[in-house]
């Protein structure tokens, strides 16, 4: 498994952000923690200076890992289930964007808040609309090899898809190879029973994952049993990136991301030693 930091630009209305400021110094600065790779929350993808990111990526030898889109709902409130058939418009037109600058990257497209809040109307009318928009999203992003992950969000942020085993049900109605779930400890810790079964019950679409601690702080700063969820990753053979998506705390940004590598690290190494052991056996 590698480690990936989200990073973002000075105009992100969404605080849960290590890194908010400039993308080339939260690039930078990942590299020189020693993240693999960086998740850049971007609202607007055309807003972008898309040859300077290709040209620091390439610099520092870093990947690209997945492209967030919260920011157009909480900055804007876009969204693909809004009662305003011009909002959804506006969404869908935004995650085209969003896919196609992920195309360049090849990243993952994240549907956290952007799908919306389902705001007291009927499950199925809300789900219906939410699938048709997402089923045209995900056929434009298999032309583009693109991934899109949706993200189940705690009940006091969003009330529409709230836990791994709704979002599972759902994507399993979408049945498309291009659309996955992102899993998100902070999330996971207040709406899963225990967090361990719920990921092996979506094994087969767990396509992307958040860390951050039980306090939304960098992981080593909470109570979350990070060496169990690894474990319990590595058991359901999920081998790609946990990108960490937290408060700049303890102590700012920079010693958070730090907090965060060398308590994730730590145990991955710890890991990887156990299984040279027993191979050698």
């Amino acid at each position: 498994m590698k480690l990936s930091l989200v990073i973002s630009t000075t105009d992100a209305a969404f605080n849960s952000l290590a890194f908010k400021g400039d993308l080339v110094k939260g690039i930078e600065l990942a590299k020189k923690i020693g993240y693999d790779g960086v998740e850049i929350a971007i609202r607007d993808p055309k807003l972008a200076d898309v040859n300077l990111i290709k040209k620091v990526v390439l610099d520092f030898k870093i990947q690209v890992v997945a492209i967030g889109t919260g920011q157009a709902y909480l900055a804007e409130g876009l969204n693909l289930i809004d009662e305003d058939e011009n909002i959804r418009k506006k969404a869908f037109e935004r995650l085209i964007d969003h896919i196609n600058f992920a195309s360049i990257f090849g990243a993952k497209v994240i549907i956290g808040f952007i799908r919306g809040k389902k705001k007291n109307r009927d499950e199925k009318q809300v789900q219906k609309l939410f699938i048709e928009q997402i089923a045209k999203l995900a056929d434009y992003a298999q032309l583009l090899s693109v991934q899109l992950v949706i993200e189940p969000l705690n009940r006091y942020e969003i009330d529409f898809l709230n836990t791994l085993d709704e979002t599972y049900e759902l994507v399993k109605v979408l049945n498309h190879d291009s659309v996955g779930i992102l899993a998100d400890t902070f999330h996971m810790n207040i709406e899963e029973p225990r967090i361990e079964e719920s990921l092996e019950k979506v094994k087969d679409k767990l396509y992307h994952f958040h860390v951050a601690d039980s306090n939304r702080w960098a992981p080593g700063a909470g109570h979350i049993d990070f060496g169990s969820i690894i474990r319990t990753l590595r058991k359901i053979g999920y081998n790609s990136f946990l990108s960490v998506e937290c408060l700049p705390l303890p102590g700012g940004a920079e010693k958070a991301a730090r907090l965060a590598y060398e308590t994730l690290k730590n145990i991955i190494l710890d890991f990887e030693k156990i299984s040279k052991t027993l191979e050698q056996t």
